[in-house]
């Protein structure tokens, strides 16, 4: 099989003995991603620009501020990312101001009259924005995007490889199989990516992979519960001992568990 540069930390995922390859691939991006953001993404402007508009998810603050590796870095980040967010909503503020006092100003009438046709006033419509900016926010990282947008590329790179790389397709049937969100961005790609009958065929043979192992993985946490029963204690633990780990990662894809 011939590597090229954007195929390569694909095989390189494949040569894994793991439940999901794209998962390996992910986690090593994420590190990445979290390093480069406490280091020369500080002196990029774009970057600090995305950084000021996006900032992270609960997960992605978690891991930089547990990174412990550049305080001050972190802290300038926070501090432009709230100023930021802080002009935002004071704008949107600013702007809700007259028409949230018209709701100051109702009357018992209007009042009651709200609540049975519950028809929204301006006031309401101007919290609304105010909620929806918030909302928005909520859901933005720049950390997320990166990885999302780069796997998403790398999905197409699977798929790519599956319908002209014999090699890789021996390799890919070799797999344990994936966890659901990325088992699920497969079979989207393959629709996408190849033509009717290569999709049909991809899709059956991913399909039953994935069904063999979850039944493999479910069998496996099975005979965890059952070593618990004092009538197993001296039965081998088989390949159960780390399966709640496993299966987890099966069902939700990668996380630190400790």
């Amino acid at each position: 099989m011939k590597e090229k540069i954007y195929t390569i930390p694909v095989t390189e995922a494949f040569q894994e003995d793991c439940e999901c390859p794209i998962c390996n691939l992910e986690k090593k991006l994420e590190s990445e991603y979290i390093e480069y953001t406490l280091g020369p993404s500080l002196m990029e402007p774009d970057g600090r620009i995305e950084t000021n508009e996006k900032g992270f998810c609960k997960n992605h603050f978690e891991m930089l501020f547990n990174r412990q590796e550049n305080k001050l870095g972190l802290g300038l980040i926070i501090d432009t990312h709230l100023k930021k967010q802080i002009e935002i909503l004071k704008n949107l503020f600013e702007k809700s101001i007259p028409n949230i006092d018209k709701n100051l100003n109702t009357n018992i009438m209007q009042n009651i009259s709200k609540k049975i046709t519950s028809k929204q006033t301006d006031g309401d419509k101007s919290i609304g924005k105010f909620i929806n900016s918030l909302e928005t926010l909520e859901k933005k990282c720049a950390i997320c995007d990166k990885l999302d947008n780069t796997i998403k590329r790398y999905v197409e790179v699977i798929i790519y490889l599956w319908s002209k790389e014999p090699d890789f397709k021996k390799i890919f049937k070799s797999k344990k199989g994936f966890c659901l969100r990325h088992f699920k961005s497969l079979l989207v790609s393959a629709q996408k990516e190849l033509n009717l009958k290569e999709s049909a065929q991809f899709s059956k043979e991913l399909i039953e992979m994935e069904l063999s192992n979850l039944d493999r993985i479910q069998d496996e946490v099975h005979w965890f519960t059952k070593k618990f029963d004092y009538k197993n204690q001296n039965e081998p633990w088989k390949n159960s001992k780390d399966s709640l780990n496993r299966s987890i990662q099966k069902i939700v894809s990668y996380c630190y568990l400790k």
